[in-house]
């Protein structure tokens, strides 16, 4: 359940949120959540994702609610698509205010260096890592040009921790260097550039997709997951939805070039 009254904090923006539908699953996802958030807050949101039956669904949601919502089906990875997705969105809105990259995946060969196989690297660095730059790409030109922008990227905490998915790990380190690189060429011009590290998450991919790998039952990996934040309990996807709201909002005028973990404290206690 989403918390507080964020009514108008984003009144008259227009934001892009990629990966916005939901992976099925008992909780909801960042993508998700940021969507609904950033639509009660009172912004027109472009869903973007590959599945559109999922996103579709969030954009009804988000309809239900009373809310402006369009849905746009497409890879990331392909650099005319990541183009289209900044298209349509000028075309149906007039304008991108904010970017959400959130698009991840992990999965199959991925593994420690010595495991993981060639096509599971590219593959992984080429959705996680190049297709969080080519929608950034697509963006940033408008952006510049009206002189305001904020641009938002889903890293991980796996980022500075981990050791057994080199791939991933890789990707979202590779994306806190693509935070900072992009603050700095947008901020002389009103582009701002953050990124967000969510921990260990109660989200449908995290869950449903490691209990499954591990052979165990969802209950017994969040009770294992939990026990392993220091705060004793996993964040959800509206802890994400949160964070993302306020690096995304005037409340963040000064903010840029930062990677704000959403862990638990799990970051303070890797160093």
């Amino acid at each position: 359940m989403s918390l507080g009254d964020v009514t108008g904090r984003l009144a008259g923006k227009v934001a892009i949120i990629s990966g916005a539908g939901q992976t099925p699953g008992e909780t909801i996802g960042n993508g998700k959540a940021m969507a609904l958030l950033f639509a009660r807050a009172g912004a027109g949101v472009l869903c973007v994702d590959r599945d559109g039956d999922r996103a579709a669904a969030t954009v009804a949601d988000i309809e239900q609610e009373g809310g402006v919502a369009a849905l746009c089906v497409a890879d990331v990875a392909k650099a005319e698509e990541a183009a289209r997705i900044a298209s349509d969105c000028t075309a149906l809105f007039g304008r991108v205010d904010i970017l959400v990259n959130n698009v991840g995946i992990g999965g199959h060969g991925d593994g420690p260096p010595h495991k993981l196989t060639e096509e599971a690297f590219d593959r992984i660095l080429r959705v996680n890592l190049k297709g969080a730059w080519l929608v950034t790409q697509a963006v940033m030109p408008g952006m510049l040009e009206q002189r305001s922008g904020a641009i938002i990227n889903i890293s991980s905490l796996a980022s500075i921790a981990g050791g057994f998915q080199m791939a991933y790990e890789v990707s979202k380190a590779g994306m806190n260097r693509m935070t900072r690189s992009v603050a700095m060429s947008g901020a002389s011009r009103g582009v701002r550039c953050n990124a967000i590290t969510p921990g260990l998450m109660d989200t449908p991919m995290a869950i449903g997709g490691i209990a499954a790998a591990r052979g165990i039952s969802e209950e017994a990996l969040r009770e294992e997951r939990a026990a392993n934040v220091p705060m004793k309990f996993m964040g959800t996807g509206w802890d994400t939805a949160h964070a993302a709201l306020f690096l995304a909002s005037d409340e963040a005028r000064f903010i840029t070039g930062a990677v704000l973990p959403v862990d638990g404290g799990g970051s303070a206690r890797v160093g």
